[in-house]
């Protein structure tokens, strides 16, 4: 832990992703209290605001991943941290739900760029023994910036409007490109040179597929995570929805749902940051059980219109959020341990096509059944799937875990064996 605090790359870049974080939060807040609360937008409307995030990701994010692995990462950034801080400038004047979709997909097009290029650079100033304390303390930032954000949005709402808000996320898009000009340049990219071959990018895509495909054990979790996450998200869009439910709901209280969620993340960083010899399969079927317990007693409460729901809601929020870490963190810094650092750009590129996928079709299902049959019984369904996934996870869980010690076995006996 101390040599990370000591690492100036890692810490410039860490600063950088923690002021851009906190003005994404910023303005979600601000976009879902006034397309949800304020515009009174249906289910589906509020769905397509997590979809216009999504999409490009799930469409640019491979390509993007290859991008990052062949030009400067710490370029890549700063030019998407600067691109965003002008276009999230056109929300301050947005008047219809459709401009609002047009930002935000211009915008997730250059998030794209920026996580496998952030992602990539997490591994050129990182060392391998560092890495999982350092996705742990990555993910503390990042619910760090989960807990400030909604607060502060909800606040400058209230007091100086929406507007302002999106004036205050361009200049953290600012801030964070300043300071990502401190960030260490890459390292030799002459191995990265040596295995460009010509071809398409389609190739490159297929290769980090292959590598993802060869380690079963990081195949199985990629396959869970992005299956919790598709069920997850048919709940987790529709939380605004589910609010207006209530017959004495706080206007603040998704903002503080979202700050509870944030905490829960923060304390799992925290102490998955300080044991970092964790098992990380059986955590993340933990993770999914828990949040599927959290969306079902929060649909109960609703259903029963129980008072207090500035107390329940944002510590279901926390319990959700802790046991989202649960699966994130372990997940991540294994992919991040067993991934050559020129591989790094193309194995996330998947990684987040994958799990942008499943944050796209996740929001249009739970909007459809939220529309069909109400957002109760869409949380409902929500966390019954979550916990027969977590179920049948455990079931198998001593023969997938057999397959990671097979692999790390062989792996330990021929060292000069090369990952394909």
């Amino acid at each position: 832990m101390d040599r990370l605090w000591k690492n100036k790359g890692y810490v410039t870049l860490m600063s950088a992703q923690a002021i851009s974080s906190i003005g994404d939060w910023l303005s979600i807040v601000a976009i879902i209290t006034l397309v949800g609360l304020k515009w009174d937008a249906s289910p589906l409307e509020v769905s397509f605001v997590f979809l216009c995030l999504a999409v490009p990701m799930a469409l640019f994010g491979p390509v993007a991943g290859m991008v990052a692995d062949r030009f400067s990462r710490k370029t890549l950034m700063i030019v998407s941290d600067v691109v965003r801080a002008a276009l999230i400038l056109i929300l301050t004047v947005a008047t219809s739900l459709w401009m609002v979709y047009a930002t935000l997909l211009t915008i997730g097009i250059f998030s794209a760029v920026f996580i496998p290029a952030k992602n990539g650079k997490l591994k050129e100033v990182v060392a391998e023994e560092d890495m999982k304390g350092a996705m742990s303390i990555t993910s503390m930032i990042d619910s760090s910036t989960k807990i400030l954000g909604p607060l502060i949005s909800g606040l400058l709402v209230t007091v100086v409007g929406a507007q302002q808000v999106f004036i205050i996320d361009s200049a953290t898009f600012l801030m964070s490109a300043v300071i990502l000009l401190f960030v260490p340049n890459a390292r030799s990219l002459e191995t990265i040179e040596e295995e460009k071959e010509e071809g398409a990018f389609k190739k490159e895509f297929a290769l980090g597929f292959s590598f993802l495909k060869s380690n079963r054990f990081m195949m199985t979790g990629l396959i869970l995570v992005g299956l919790s996450l598709l069920i997850l998200q048919s709940a987790d869009s529709q939380l605004i929805v589910l609010i207006r439910e209530l017959t004495q709901a706080s206007p603040d209280l998704f903002g503080y749902l979202v700050t509870g969620s944030g905490l829960g993340m923060f304390l799992a960083g925290f102490l998955l940051a300080k044991k970092t010899d964790y098992q990380a399969y059986p955590l993340m079927l933990l993770g999914v059980c828990g949040i599927g317990a959290s969306f079902g007693v929060m649909g109960m409460l609703t259903y029963y219109d129980l008072n207090y729901s500035i107390l329940w809601g944002p510590g279901l929020g926390f319990t959700a959020g802790f046991s989202a870490s649960l699966i994130f963190i372990p997940f991540q810094a294994t992919v991040q341990v067993n991934t050559p650092v020129h591989m790094t750009g193309r194995v996330f590129g998947v990684i987040n096509s994958v799990m942008t996928t499943a944050t796209i079709i996740g929001p249009l299902v739970g909007g459809w059944i939220a529309t069909m049959i109400g957002v109760i019984p869409t949380f409902t369904i929500t966390a019954s799937l979550l916990v027969f996934v977590s179920i049948v996870g455990f079931i198998s869980k001593q023969k997938v875990e057999g397959v990671k010690r097979d692999v790390s076995t062989s792996e330990q006996g021929t060292p000069e064996a090369t990952t394909s």
